[in-house]
């Protein structure tokens, strides 16, 4: 419990109104855990019907990594008086029972998330990015079950952890059990749904379900070789490169594609090679060199 700021207020009961009576438990107090954003205010202020609504999203966004209180400089005097508050809407951070950041005036959103971002990085992440570190690394070494359990317990602190729903979905893939990853993915908290980790995690589940029914690599080469202008085939032996995981020739076989017929079957190509980028990381060097040699087929 961080000090008396109770689930009153906002989407995630992380603002609330405080008075000088309360002002130690609310934001001395309750900032040794938790970053404290202190907004000083009246109701006769312009700026601050502006600034009020947009800091209070910028927090809710944060999803308790930091709180805020609102203070009516009109009623709370003395408070005002002691920070010297010469001017509103001013601003204060406190974090471990001390200022740490301030502004005056209105900002704009990017500011104001920046300034929420500035603060969530000081008060860390309780550990959450060692244990993904863990489950990662877990999950490259194979160990797709004991990297499940770690994903799930972050998503148990942090619902909307992009990262570790992303990371669960990809572990049940790695388990080949894609209905489960599916149906994680598919019920995704809205705030993440779109999120990078969770439609890398998207992308790898659709290649997953492609792979079910590949068909014999030898197969198709040899249809090929009957037919080189067979797009379907050499669309059809991508799928199955890279279901056994020769990533690399799958993109090579996708690019040659493009060239031949860039056209064919809606862009099938192009969108199959997006595809496979986005399941990787975005520093993979196969998705930068396909990516570099997509674009300069693209505006050739």
């Amino acid at each position: 419990m961080l000090g008396n700021l109770d689930q009153s207020a906002a989407t995630g009961g992380w603002i609330k109104d405080t008075s000088e009576a309360d002002f130690m438990a609310d934001v001395v107090e309750a900032s040794q855990e938790v970053p404290v954003i202190v907004d000083f205010w009246a109701p006769w202020c312009g700026p601050c019907k502006t600034l009020g609504p947009a800091l209070e999203a910028a927090v809710n966004a944060a999803g308790g990594k930091v709180r805020m209180v609102k203070i009516n400089v009109d009623e709370n005097q003395g408070i005002a008086g002691q920070l010297r508050i010469q001017s509103i809407p001013t601003v204060y951070a406190f974090f471990q029972g001390r200022p740490v950041d301030a502004f005056q005036g209105a900002l704009p959103a990017s500011e104001l998330k920046a300034f929420v971002d500035k603060l969530t990085a000081l008060a860390g992440d309780d550990g959450l990015g060692a244990a993904l570190d863990e489950a990662e690394a877990m999950l490259a070494e194979g160990a797709a079950a004991d990297a499940a359990e770690v994903f799930a317990a972050i998503l148990g602190q942090e619902p909307e952890n992009a990262a570790a729903l992303g990371g669960l979905a990809r572990a049940h893939i790695a388990a080949d059990t894609l209905d489960q990853a599916e149906a994680l993915l598919a019920n995704a908290p809205k705030a993440i749904a779109t999120a990078p980790e969770v439609d890398a995690a998207c992308a790898q589940l659709a290649l997953a379900r492609q792979a079910e029914n590949a068909g014999p690599v030898d197969d198709l080469r040899a249809v090929l070789e009957q037919s080189p202008d067979n797009h379907q085939a050499r669309f059809d032996l991508a799928q199955a490169l890279h279901a056994q995981g020769d990533v690399e020739a799958a993109i090579d076989t996708l690019l040659d594609l493009f060239r031949r017929d860039r056209e064919w079957n809606d862009g099938a190509a192009k969108a199959q090679l997006f595809t496979i980028f986005e399941a990787l990381k975005p520093n993979d060097p196969l998705a930068q060199k396909g990516r570099r040699r997509l674009s300069s087929m693209i505006f050739a």
